[in-house]
């Protein structure tokens, strides 16, 4: 990864360990920035569910790709996209890349389920081959450029913990810059991940999935570089959307809970109306 001296690298680089929350529109992703993280992540789930249907490969390239532009052209800062499985098999993998690439994403992850995929954290996964998943890594890795490209593998939950590390070994060798192991279920697992997968590791630190919750600085004691938090951001928000709607409801106005929502004038602000008005 060092040797592509991308904005990912260098910011693993100088800071050791990078955590990402999950944006899935501009004004969560001018959020994320205004919050002082220094990179962000494109959730695919996120995303899909942004659009009122589960995360279980729905979605078209094009609508993905076109949200991820969206993201990247609110915020200064670097973007890591979910590009799925791909987008259907190796045939695909140089189009979808392209289209990451030109939307100004600076990392994606793809990975080895079958298409359509589902959340990581679902069960009922199925897994393309080892060697599948190789040319497809290799294919993004021809043409990314100085973009860093993460393997996933779901195979804890389908194939066992041992075929996952075996994988990830692998993916390593066609070319990713970086290894995702999806979905470990123990402290133990996350620990072993760390030990036995090649090169800088990538790791889902969601509230409610499968995976513990490990703080950040144990992470980077591990081996990891890179955390990402994909739909924590999203279920607050509904959460919150959810609370105004009853006081709404109830009421007729939201005056009763107006302490804790953004006033228009600092929503203004956030989106840059002024700035737009005043070229």
């Amino acid at each position: 990864m060092s040797d592509k001296n991308n904005a990912l690298g260098r910011l693993i680089a100088k800071e050791g360990i990078v955590t990402a929350p999950g944006v899935y529109d501009g004004i969560s992703a001018r959020l994320g920035e205004e919050a002082g993280f220094s990179a962000l992540y494109g959730s695919g789930g996120a995303i899909a569910r942004s659009t009122g249907v589960p995360d279980i490969g729905l979605l078209t390239l094009t609508e993905v790709v076109d949200r991820v532009r969206q993201i990247c052209e609110a915020t200064s800062l670097p973007v890591i996209a979910d590009a799925d499985t791909g987008f259907g098999n190796e045939v695909n993998v140089r189009r979808t890349v392209e289209l990451f690439k030109s939307a100004g994403v600076c990392g994606f992850h793809l990975e080895d389920q079958e298409f359509p995929k589902r959340c990581g954290h679902l069960d009922g996964k199925s897994l393309v081959s080892t060697e599948e998943m190789c040319k497809k890594v290799s294919i993004a890795a021809k043409y990314a450029g100085n973009v860093t490209v993460i393997a996933r593998t779901d195979a804890i939950a389908v194939t066992g913990f041992d075929d996952a590390i075996e994988r990830a070994k692998a993916y390593f060798e066609a070319g990713a810059d970086m290894l995702f192991v999806e979905a470990p279920q123990t402290i133990k697992q996350i620990e072993e991940i760390a030990r036995q997968a090649p090169g800088p590791k990538l790791i889902n630190m969601f509230y409610s999935g499968k995976t513990p919750l490990v703080p950040t600085e144990d992470l980077k004691a591990m081996g990891y570089q890179l955390i990402i938090i994909p739909s924590d951001l999203q279920r607050a928000a509904v959460t919150a959307m959810r609370e105004v709607l009853e006081v709404i409801k109830r009421d007729g106005n939201s005056g009763a809970i107006a302490n804790g929502m953004m006033t228009f004038q600092e929503r203004e602000r956030l989106v840059k109306t002024k700035e737009f008005l005043n070229p």
